[in-house]
């Protein structure tokens, strides 16, 4: 990806904004007319937004009851290899499935392309994700994550659904891995702040379950030399 002829550690590969202009601009336009990026750096074959270390996260599912796997128009982005995953160990989801969730996957099928030709997981009705369980309290939560914990799958999620809010879009040359604010996650933000936990901390788990210890150690150096 990168033109440059000199050696590159990869530690090294973090953007000044000189580097930035000389380097990714192509892949920079492409990116600030897809999502909304001041800032952002390169960790290998990534470009990663700065609000990962600048914004503050925490789940706050007390306040939000878990909006977000119900909100919006489209269900979780599902890469190839999780679509046959979930076409294995659909039998083993079931007991912890709703209703409603079982009759919407039987009907459009384990995963569904969408009209962006994308793969996702359906929807009930057009509104939440056919995984999605509710606590008594109506706390939506994941059935196939219900389903790990009780050790009946090995498969602990979507890798979207585990790694948001940070949404990470894979292009042909690198992958852009932004942060996605939306009003629902507000009180997520608040407690983030609150606690000073940032962005990239709070979703440490998944961001190493997607790019490995190795990237999320460079991420972490990157992250301490950060001027806030």
């Amino acid at each position: 990806m990168l033109v440059n002829k000199q050696k590159l550690s990869f530690s090294s590969m973090v953007f000044t904004s000189e580097k930035k202009s000389i380097y990714l601009a192509p892949f920079l336009v492409l990116l600030r007319k897809t999502f909304y990026i001041c800032s952002m750096f390169q960790l290998g074959k990534t470009i990663v937004s700065e609000d990962l270390i600048e914004k503050d996260f925490v789940c706050n599912l007390g306040a939000c009851k878990g909006e977000c796997c119900i909100a919006g128009e489209a269900g979780a982005p599902l890469s190839k290899e999780e679509i046959i995953i979930l076409e294995e160990i659909y039998p083993k989801l079931k007991p912890f499935l709703r209703s409603e969730g079982i009759e919407a996957i039987e009907a459009q099928g384990t995963h569904i392309i969408s009209p962006l030709d994308e793969l996702e997981t359906p929807l009930v009705n057009g509104k939440e994700c056919a995984y999605v369980s509710f606590s008594e309290n109506g706390t939506a939560g994941c059935g196939i994550e219900d389903a790990y914990n009780a050790g009946a799958v090995d498969f602990r999620k979507p890798v979207s659904c585990h790694l948001y809010p940070v949404r990470v879009q894979d292009y042909s040359e690198f992958s852009a891995v932004n942060y996605h604010k939306w009003p629902i996650c507000n009180d997520a933000c608040t407690l983030g702040a609150q606690l000073k936990v940032p962005v990239y901390k709070f979703v440490k788990d998944a961001l190493i379950r997607k790019f490995g210890e190795y990237w999320y150690a460079e991420l972490e150096k990157v992250a301490a030399k950060h001027d806030y």
